[in-house]
């Protein structure tokens, strides 16, 4: 009876779609956890207020011309400087963003493709790509805090970090390489600087257009496709062959659609179970355990796409594990985006999705907390016990303590004030 009663219990949690959500059990003691669950993980309070916030369907633009390289041999030099050590975790994005004037991602992208042999893999001439780099950067709003191409350009360099892994490159083909790349260049593209919960509350016309689900990864992906399919200049994909393209697409569009973070623990748990602990288990039972069984767990084809999925995510929600100089400044910079959407919500009338993002209140270390403890630590243990990223875990355990030091000051700024 017990084994039975167990087992329609079991059923009763398969059957709910609730399956990967979290269990909070601090819901009412953290309201900065509890903001950050209700603004990042859900799709919006689904009120419509009259008040409808229209996201312009507008055409996407590509820069008739700008003063950009015509191949990596043309780079200033001042910019080729600033990209020396690009291979390395500790490369600031920030020094490249001031040296070429805030779009680092076309000469970032030029740079790591051509390492990566993308061109050669796409069959593509390099002006093509340097013109794709520009009609996609163009798309990003200069005019957003974080979510702009400097954004793009770091989840870029932490995808192209974590491909060079031994484990990583163990588990992936040239095509998941070269997908990875290029999902992690376009995945915030016409981002406008709100959570889809915004734009689901405000009855916006994208979201009107997805059905509220998954309202701003749905837009990244297509727009992506838009921009290079509609003029050969910058198509990528001209010369490949339909089925690998195909292909290409869908990985792609899958790690696009990943970095959505309602379903942030499916893809946590999905990867630590199918993948770190079938190879703990190997190790166990014989050291290292035999090649050809890890070898299958790696290069499954299921397993390849959990691979991807949470390195794109990782990349993605990354700046806590940065080193503290860098990690401060994202931090400023999320908080800002934050703090302008409660502003309009509140100029609108519309729910405000994070009441503890007010500027005029809001304790940015506390936030940082909540969100380290929250998103980042399980994830990146998993990550780390899969790639060994030594250096990102002892950035992100410094990077807490900075922040714990802060709040135990009761301090609510980025940096404590000068002595």
């Amino acid at each position: 009876m017990p084994v039975a009663e167990a087992l329609d219990r079991v059923l009763e949690i398969l059957r709910t779609t609730e399956l990967y959500s979290p269990q909070l059990g601090t819901k009412e003691e953290d309201p900065h956890t509890n903001d950050l669950v209700g603004g990042l993980m859900t799709d919006g309070l689904r009120r419509l207020s009259g008040n409808e916030y229209i996201f312009a369907a507008k055409q996407p633009h590509l820069p008739s011309h700008l003063a950009m390289p015509l191949s990596l041999n043309d780079i200033p030099p001042h910019v080729a400087q600033t990209m020396e050590n690009e291979d390395s975790w500790d490369f600031d994005i920030f020094n490249l963003e001031t040296a070429c004037l805030k779009r680092p991602l076309t000469y970032l992208g030029l740079k790591i493709f051509s390492r990566f042999g993308v061109c050669e893999f796409l069959s593509c001439p390099e002006a093509t790509l340097r013109s794709w780099l520009q009609g996609i950067e163009a798309n990003y709003h200069s005019t957003n805090s974080y979510h702009n191409s400097s954004h793009a350009a770091d989840v870029l360099h932490a995808t192209a970090y974590f491909l060079c892994k031994e484990r990583v490159k163990q588990s992936l083909e040239q095509i998941d390489e070269v997908a990875a790349l290029i999902a992690a260049t376009v995945h915030d593209v016409d981002h406008p600087g709100r959570t889809n919960s915004f734009l689901c509350n405000a009855g916006s016309e994208l979201a009107i257009l997805y059905n509220d689900t998954a309202v701003l990864e749905s837009h990244h992906a297509a727009l992506a496709f838009q921009i290079t399919t509609r003029d050969d200049k910058c198509n990528i994909f001209k010369n490949m062959e339909r089925n690998e393209y195909r292909t290409l697409r869908q990985a792609i569009i899958d790690m696009v659609l990943a970095t959505e973070m309602t379903k942030h623990f499916e893809h946590v748990n999905k990867f630590v179970n199918s993948i770190n602990k079938p190879l703990a288990a190997l190790e166990e039972n014989g050291g290292i355990g035999d090649e050809e069984s890890v070898k299958g767990i790696l290069t499954s084809p299921d397993n390849r796409i959990l691979v991807k999925r949470m390195l794109i995510k990782c990349a993605d929600i990354s700046n806590p594990c940065r080193p503290l100089e860098l990690c401060i400044e994202w931090a400023g910079r999320i908080s800002e985006e934050y703090f302008a959407q409660t502003d309009e919500e509140k100029r609108q009338s519309l729910p405000v999705v994070m009441p503890v993002f007010d500027r005029n209140t809001c304790s940015i270390p506390k936030s940082q907390i909540s969100f380290i403890d929250y998103f980042i630590t399980d994830m990146f243990d998993a990550w780390d016990a899969f790639a060994d990223l030594p250096n990102l875990m002892q950035h992100l355990d410094n990077n807490f303590k900075y922040w714990k030091g802060l709040d135990e000051r009761k301090l609510h700024s980025l940096r404590p004030p000068p002595e």
